[in-house]
């Protein structure tokens, strides 16, 4: 039987039939990646949850949550601190103390209190996550001084630059031991220097670590010796890191003053609540004063946050 490949109709019935059958097949693969890729990060949580000899809590959750933008947010930030606990173990703990602070301001003091209490908590979470990170981000730097040190030795004994950052991952402590196992196993599977070294000093960001891996990469390119190199390097980090403690040793006062100063007012209004019982729930029983006492919480805050840029000084 011939076919009448001008007749419309019958052009429209098979590009239909191809497009239906195209879609049916793209969603089979559209749902089995998905399938696949579920799979793999409930073998990847299993496989984490033994090295770390304990079991994780709320794995469906943490499922769920790492799909989204804010469960992948939140794996980038625990990654960067190096803390043994999953986007969804953190979601549900910070969850349970958002609805317990608000719980205990709005008993204790009054119910205007509730949910400044749990944006309270939530600030106080990111803020424990960033002080991790920038915790280990310092231990990171002190280690740089070695790390560089191992690397000179080991390229001025011959070997080679990835042979050389194995080494110092199985002598160095954490965080730079651990650091540079991640970027031992990246290697290993054939990424190239310059991404696993980029990747690094996204995770991990500073002057020196950008410093070091600027000069390991730019002489990997180059094919030349880095020993030189290497050795004035860590001079040079030994100098900065005693620099970056006395700066530390001399902001020490500002920090603790921006600290104190908001702890003052939170101590001065429970005083008064406790004197006379239900004065807060009096104030904040009105519109002028709500409008005053989150004036004053705004005042506070914008103090703490002055005080906090005034003693953060790049080295």
């Amino acid at each position: 039987m011939d076919l009448d490949l001008n007749n419309p109709a019958l052009l429209t019935v098979g590009a239909t039939l191809l497009t239906c059958v195209l879609a049916i097949v793209g969603l089979h693969v559209y749902f089995s990646g998905k399938a696949q890729r579920a799979a793999l990060e409930d073998r990847l949580a299993l496989t984490s949850a033994q090295s770390s000899g304990r079991r994780r809590n709320f794995q469906a959750i943490d499922r769920r949550l790492r799909r989204t933008a804010l469960g992948k947010n939140l794996q980038v930030r625990i990654a960067a601190t190096g803390l043994d606990v999953t986007p969804g173990e953190f979601f549900v703990y910070v969850l349970g103390g958002v609805a317990g602070l608000w719980l205990i301001a709005s008993s204790t003091l009054a119910p205007f209190f509730g949910p400044i209490a749990g944006l309270v908590a939530i600030w106080g979470a990111l803020t424990f996550l960033n002080w991790q990170r920038q915790k280990r981000i310092e231990a990171f730097i002190n280690q740089l001084p070695d790390l560089s040190r191992i690397l000179a030795n080991a390229t001025a004994a011959g070997l080679a630059l990835r042979t050389a950052l194995g080494i110092a991952a199985e002598e160095l402590e954490a965080p730079a031991g651990e650091e540079l196992s991640v970027v031992a196993s990246q290697l290993a599977v054939g990424r190239s220097i310059d991404e696993t070294l980029g990747e690094l000093a996204k995770r991990l960001p500073s002057r020196e670590l950008v410093v070091l891996v600027t000069t390991l990469v730019l002489s990997n390119r180059a094919g030349g010796t880095v020993v030189g190199s290497l050795r004035n390097l860590t001079q040079t980090l030994e100098e900065r890191k005693e620099t970056r403690r006395e700066v530390g040793t001399m902001l020490s006062e500002i920090n603790a003053t921006a600290y104190t100063v908001p702890l003052l007012g939170l101590g001065a209004m429970l005083m008064l609540n406790s004197m006379t019982p239900g004065t807060l729930a009096t104030m904040t029983s009105s519109t002028v004063g709500k409008i005053v006492v989150g004036t004053s919480i705004g005042l506070y805050a914008v103090g703490f946050i002055v005080m906090r840029r005034l003693s953060r000084i790049e080295v």
